[in-house]
């Protein structure tokens, strides 16, 4: 059975008018989000806080895990397919971290989203170096960027706490300690008795820190209570951090001490900034805890006759422990 004509008119009405009607809701969706943004009602989301904790840890790359708490003001959950959150992480302005991820479903209020950040273990020794030419101080500082094309704002956060360490604060002493020779061979001959010599005063300082060392004044008065002229000719040394050698040396000093009379022994030791990528690993997989040991030797002429000494009496150890990431304020 044919249909009217008008029948066609009137199916050409409603389907036009159903595709009009669409269109203006989209246009008017459109154009109140538009007027919302303008009007500042739609709100850019923002982050609330952040947790970092480290995670794995190899010779060359630190993970850092990031829960980011973000806050979404609108009363809608939405999927920000625009949006785009930067992360990063600095020590002293060494820009140790950087990390960002795009495309974020949020619900109303608090959600949070998972990063894995990346460090590059070479960014420790500028670091450290950083970190002493301050006087043991850093600042850490994490900051969030979000930011939506589609709103055209984003929102800053960031987070800063102090790390701060101390060395070599107890290296300096008026305590009196003897150095004595463990050969038996030396201590049989007339010439040497122990100990061999006191140690009355110690004292350190970090000297001009460069891209490549991480240079330590160290002082010490030296007291000679043998029957005969002596004379320290040299100083070696060896740091080690978590058994990690991160520095070796030796300098000469050719002080001469003459019987029951004190010198004042000047020497330096220094780190070598490269080996310090190494000992980071032995950090974290210790739980951000280091054993820091220095070991001195003197090499000691009697009347002619040279032997090296342990001078445990400069010896140093300290126990370094950091919590990098606890405390940030949120």
């Amino acid at each position: 059975m044919d249909l009217p004509d008008d029948f066609g008119a009137l199916q050409a009405l409603l389907l036009g008018s159903k595709l009009r009607v669409a269109g203006t809701v989209v246009l008017t969706l459109s154009v109140m989000l538009g007027a919302a943004v303008g009007l500042g009602v739609l709100g850019v989301p923002g982050v609330a806080a952040v947790d970092n904790e480290f995670g794995a840890v190899d010779e060359s790359t630190t993970t850092i895990e990031t829960d980011l708490v973000i806050s979404n003001p609108n009363p809608v959950g939405v999927t920000l397919g625009d949006v785009r959150i930067d992360y990063g992480v600095s020590m002293n302005d060494v820009r140790v971290a950087n990390g960002s991820r795009e495309g974020v479903s949020l619900r109303p209020g608090n959600s949070t989203t998972e990063l894995t950040t990346r460090m590059d273990n070479r960014q420790i020794p500028p670091w450290f170096a950083s970190h002493v030419r301050n006087g043991e101080r850093s600042r850490l500082v994490v900051d969030a960027d979000v930011t939506s094309e589609r709103l055209g704002r984003s929102k800053q956060f960031s987070i800063e706490r102090s790390i701060e360490t101390d060395l070599i604060g107890q290296f300096d002493s008026n305590e009196t300690r003897p150095v004595e020779v463990e050969d038996s061979a030396i201590t049989a001959t007339p010439l040497v008795e122990n100990p061999v010599l006191y140690v009355n005063e110690t004292s350190a300082d970090w000297g001009t820190v460069s891209r490549d060392r991480t240079p330590m004044n160290v002082e010490f008065v030296a007291y000679n209570p043998q029957a005969y002229p002596l004379t320290v000719t040299e100083i070696d040394y060896e740091i080690t951090m978590n058994d990690v050698l991160v520095g070796e040396g030796g300098s000469e000093t050719n002080a001469a001490i003459l019987p029951d009379r004190s010198e004042r022994i000047e020497t330096t030791t220094a780190i070598t900034n490269d080996n310090l990528d190494e000992w980071w690993v032995t950090h974290l997989e210790n739980e951000q805890v280091t054993q820091l040991e220095i070991r001195f030797y003197a090499t000691v002429e009697i009347e002619g006759q040279e032997f090296r000494v342990p001078v445990r009496a400069l010896d140093h150890e300290e126990t370094i422990e950091t919590s990098i990431f606890e405390g940030e304020d949120s």
